[in-house]
Parts: C-alpha cells; sequence; structure tokens
C-alpha cells in the first residue's frame, strides 16, 4: 500500500479521497486546532503534528520516517493571496505565498516519489515580488528542480468532471524525481454534472430558526447520496451507520435577512436584490433594513437546484442560499457539497469571521477542503503512474 504524508492537511479532505482509493496516509501537519480535532476524530491512525509547518523540523518526523517509505507528499497551501476573489487579497504579499517552500524543505527529508501541490487558479498570476515579472508558479518549478523533482506536470481541474455538485476549478502541479515515470492527471468521467438537487436528495427541509428534522432523513436517495453513506468505498476508521443525520441545523436568521432572500431568485446573489430594483425601491428596502447599505458581489447567491453549486469557500455561511428555502445552507448541506462522507464529523465553534482568528469552524474547514471525490481520483491516477 502506498504511504502518503499530508501538509496543509486542513480537516482531511485529500486523507479522505486518498482512504478510498486505498492510501495509506500515515502523518499530516496542521497548526488549526479546530481542524485537527476534525481530522484526528475522522482519522484516529495518522500521526497528527500539531504546528506550524515553519517550525516542523526533522525530529518531527523521525518517528513516522523510521516505519514508512512514504511515496507521496500532498501541499495545500493557504489560497488567500493567490485568490482573485478581492483585490486586497490580491495586493498582499505576506509569509503564506512562500509556505509552498516548506513542503520542498520537508520533501527534502522525507525523499517522496511524488509531491502533489493543490491551490486556486489565481496562483497561476501571482507574481513573486509585487511590480516583478517573474511568477510564484515559476519559483514552485526551480526549488522543485533543485532537490531533484525535474519533472512535472501542471493541470487546471473542475470539481464537477469527477462527480462533485460544485463548480470549483483547482490548480495541481504532480512532481517526481524519477523520469520514468509517465505522470498525467487524472480524467473526469462525468459527463452530467451532479446537481444540488442530487447533493441534497433526502435531507429535510429544515426552515431557518427551526431545529424541526433536524436527526432524520427522508428516506429519499439519488446516487450521490448513497455514495457518501457507502462506508466500503470511503473505507473510514470511525463508527457510524448513515441512520442519524448530523450537522443538519438550520441557520438562524433576523426577520429582515428572510425578507431579503425571499427577494433573491435562484442564480442571482445580492448584487441582483439591487440592480433588478428602481432606485427608489432599493431606498425604501433600505430603510426597512432587508437591503444592506452596500452589496458585496459574492454575498446570498441562491443556488439553482438542477446544477451544480457554484464554489463553496470559507465564506459559505454567508455566500450560498438554499435553492428553495429561505435560509443559508447547513453544515451538512455544505459537506455534501464539497464531497465528504456523511459519517464525517466536524469540530470548531460556529460562525467565525474567516481567516481573522486561530481557527476555523466547520463552514469555513468544509469550504477550504479538496473536495474527497477530487483527491480520490488524484489516488487512483497516482497509483496507476507508480504501479
Amino acid at each position: 500500500m502506498l504511504k502518503h504524508i499530508d501538509f496543509f492537511s486542513g480537516p482531511g479532505g485529500i486523507c479522505t479521497g486518498f482512504n478510498a482509493s486505498g492510501i495509506e496516509t500515515v502523518a499530516a501537519v496542521e497548526k488549526v486546532e479546530s481542524c485537527v480535532d476534525t481530522y484526528s476524530t475522522n482519522h484516529p491512525k495518522v500521526s497528527i503534528i500539531h504546528k506550524d509547518i515553519r517550525q516542523v523540523t526533522q525530529s518531527d518526523l523521525e518517528g513516522v520516517l523510521s516505519e514508512h517509505k512514504i511515496d507521496i507528499v500532498t501541499s495545500g497551501m493557504p489560497c488567500e493571496t493567490f485568490s482573485t476573489a478581492g483585490s486586497k487579497s490580491r495586493s498582499s504579499y505576506d509569509h503564506r505565498q512562500q509556505l509552498y517552500y516548506e513542503t520542498i524543505r520537508l520533501s527534502k527529508i522525507i525523499k517522496p516519489r511524488i509531491i502533489l501541490f493543490e491551490n486556486v487558479v489565481g496562483i497561476l498570476s501571482k507574481k513573486t515580488v509585487k511590480g516583478g515579472g517573474r511568477l510564484i508558479i515559476e519559483d514552485i518549478i526551480d526549488d522543485l528542480a533543485e532537490i531533484g523533482f525535474t519533472h512535472s506536470i501542471q493541470i487546471v481541474l473542475d470539481s464537477t468532471d469527477f462527480g462533485v455538485p460544485q463548480k470549483r476549478k483547482r490548480y495541481f502541479i504532480l512532481a517526481t524525481n524519477e523520469d520514468e515515470l509517465q505522470l498525467s492527471p487524472p480524467v473526469g468521467t462525468h459527463k452530467d454534472p451532479v446537481s444540488v438537487n442530487d447533493a441534497f436528495l433526502g435531507l429535510p427541509d429544515n426552515e431557518a430558526n427551526t431545529k424541526d428534522n433536524y436527526g432524520s432523513y427522508t428516506g429519499q436517495e439519488s446516487t450521490y447520496s448513497k455514495l457518501l453513506k457507502n462506508r466500503k468505498f470511503w473505507n473510514l476508521d470511525v463508527k457510524g451507520n448513515n441512520k442519524s443525520l448530523t450537522y443538519h441545523d438550520a441557520p438562524n436568521h433576523r426577520k429582515n435577512t428572510l425578507e431579503r432572500f425571499k427577494i433573491i431568485k435562484p442564480g442571482e446573489n445580492l448584487k441582483d436584490a439591487f440592480t433588478k430594483h428602481t432606485d427608489e425601491e432599493v431606498l425604501k428596502l433600505q430603510e426597512d433594513k432587508i437591503l444592506p447599505k452596500k452589496w458585496f458581489i459574492q454575498r446570498n447567491m441562491r443556488l439553482v437546484g438542477n446544477l451544480p453549486s457554484k464554489t463553496v469557500t470559507s465564506h459559505c455561511l454567508d455566500e450560498l442560499i438554499h435553492p428553495r428555502l429561505n435560509r443559508a445552507l447547513t453544515v451538512r448541506e455544505c459537506a455534501r457539497l464539497q464531497s465528504f462522507p456523511d459519517d464525517y464529523d466536524f469540530f470548531g465553534g460556529p460562525f467565525l469571521c474567516p481567516h481573522i482568528y486561530e481557527t476555523q469552524d466547520k463552514y469555513e474547514q468544509i469550504g477550504d477542503a479538496v473536495p474527497p471525490l477530487l483527491a480520490y481520483a488524484w489516488g487512483e491516477k497516482i497509483k496507476e503512474i507508480l504501479g
């Protein structure tokens, strides 16, 4: 069985997909305590190094390396400064954009056969120095070559092609120090995208501000919902029976917010709630505190039931509205859009402001993760490559 070390592991999206493909994750590095709690609960056999990766040394890895020959290292370093979601994030040049080098530094010690980097597509245009001509990607490729990983491929993949009910494009670098290996990316086989309705089937329609049917499935199933309950496929180490529904507590909303949701149609967002009304109507809605003083383009997007979701981000609690109900999504609904199995547990406090505190709530953990089904596809491909 191939052995894997998971850097910037988050709540365990890559580990979950690799585990389903038959790759054993033996160690992970993660600094956020709530992510460590989520990861260790769902993957209790993995040795987790709870540290900032910049503080991880050879001695931290000695126990694992004495027992295992590592085949694969994965690295999903923080993406805030690579994202195109806002001008502030794009203009910020801090230590996080250089965290990729920590993976290279530690890989020199670990000596894996393959390294897989994952990040947002925005990294492709990120410069090493603001206003400069050199790209971060060029640095990564050159630094990989310095430790012998001279053979690499780059690819952008869309999660919808791999059965994830979400439009989510991600950039990958797959690199090896074995030139004879034939590197290639996984190929998506899902011609018909999984829709939001497919993803949510079996979850009860909990109205906002209620606890009704929190722990009970409706009994309806889709091919996708059955897959997320298939314990044999996911090969989970934790107990579960798929009979009790978890993390489906409906969010609470103020009356004025509920009125705002009512005027947002499927496929529309907060911006549309402004632009489709006259100036006088907008002013009245603002006076009634139904609309805020200004709109944010990513906020309050109502999902379209028969289509895949827009990208689930760490801000998904504020960004996404249920396709039929006037409320934000539950934790379990977000997890389904990301393809986490239904038995997956999440830890951490609720409703924190993303990326400000040294912790992550359940929504942020889910939104930052690699979709397990996409990780599964990579696991299957890497097994093929390594023979």
